[in-house]
């Protein structure tokens, strides 16, 4: 996946449900990153062990607001779908634009570092510069298909892989059914004249060719924790600002839910305490309502 040097992005809304279930020990528990688009939810556990500078580079672009109104500007519906490089500003106005966002700087290579992921379908992976190893900042892509290529040792592929798909597959494959041909929903258009070399697979809802038929991808992150205190189980998570966030528990899988608090997000880490915990193994989850 090359990528080019300007950025933009942007947001479907509706309800969401950010979900991790983590066992109760004593241990920091991972990262869910959630990607929702009109098509659904797609919900992704991050690799913060194996791919540390990758996903730390990814939630860095995530807290910094610069994923906002961003899109999937390239659809191949037998290979990737990809974002994180453009964005509309002033999306929904008079006077929206396509619009450059400058990258942070560009990361170390983390292919091999830890466990090896392969570009296999349902994984979600860095892109960089064609033959700059060290070159991915920030778009990603997801894998449509087992893209085992991009794992080749020269530095056209050497792709990291830094998480993968936990909840979602049925939105990625409705990537999969995009086509080129003519029709008049999800269409791929090759727009490289107009937009630039990037816009050769772009997605679009529609072929009227509006700012509202791009599809919009919204990034959140939901970092939770668990960790054995004097008085029960303390569970840490970022909550989500001026929305309902529940921590539920159960004691069995399949699971049956029980409400340990309803709190307002402020935005800001947050934490609670389940001082009646008695059970060896204990599953929870940070629900909030959008």
């Amino acid at each position: 996946m090359k990528e080019r040097k300007c950025s933009l992005a942007a947001a479907a809304r509706g309800a969401v449900l950010l979900l991790m279930l983590f066992l109760a020990v004593q241990a920091p528990a991972g990262t869910l990153a959630q990607f929702r688009t009109v098509f659904g939810d797609i919900e992704v556990e991050l690799h913060d062990r194996d791919k540390p500078v990758t996903v730390k580079n990814f939630i860095r672009y995530v807290q910094s607001g610069f994923y906002a109104d961003g899109i999937i500007h390239r659809c191949d519906p037998t290979f990737v779908i990809q974002g994180g490089g453009f964005f509309v500003e002033g999306r929904g106005t008079t006077n929206q634009v396509f619009a450059a966002r400058p990258a942070f700087v560009p990361i170390p290579n983390e292919y091999g570092a830890g466990t090896i992921y392969s570009n296999r379908y349902g994984t979600i992976a860095m892109a960089k510069i064609g033959g700059n190893t060290n070159s991915a900042s920030s778009q990603w892509f997801f894998n449509l298909a087992n893209n085992f290529g991009l794992d080749a040792h020269d530095s056209n592929n050497f792709f990291t892989v830094f998480g993968h798909v936990v909840r979602g597959t049925n939105v990625l494959n409705v990537f999969k059914t995009f086509k080129t041909t003519s029709t008049t929903t999800n269409v791929i258009r090759d727009l490289r004249a107009s937009l630039g070399s990037a816009f050769g697979e772009l997605p679009l809802l529609t072929a009227a060719l509006r700012y509202d038929d791009l599809v919009y991808v919204d990034i959140s992150l939901l970092n939770v924790g668990i960790a054995q205190t004097g008085g029960g189980r303390e569970i840490s998570w970022n909550s989500v600002k001026d929305k309902t966030n529940r921590v539920e528990f159960t004691t069995m899988i399949p699971p049956s839910w029980q409400t340990l608090v309803t709190t307002n997000g402020t935005g800001s880490p947050m934490t609670v305490t389940d001082a009646s915990a008695s059970d060896p193994e204990r599953f929870y989850r940070v629900r909030v309502d959008y």
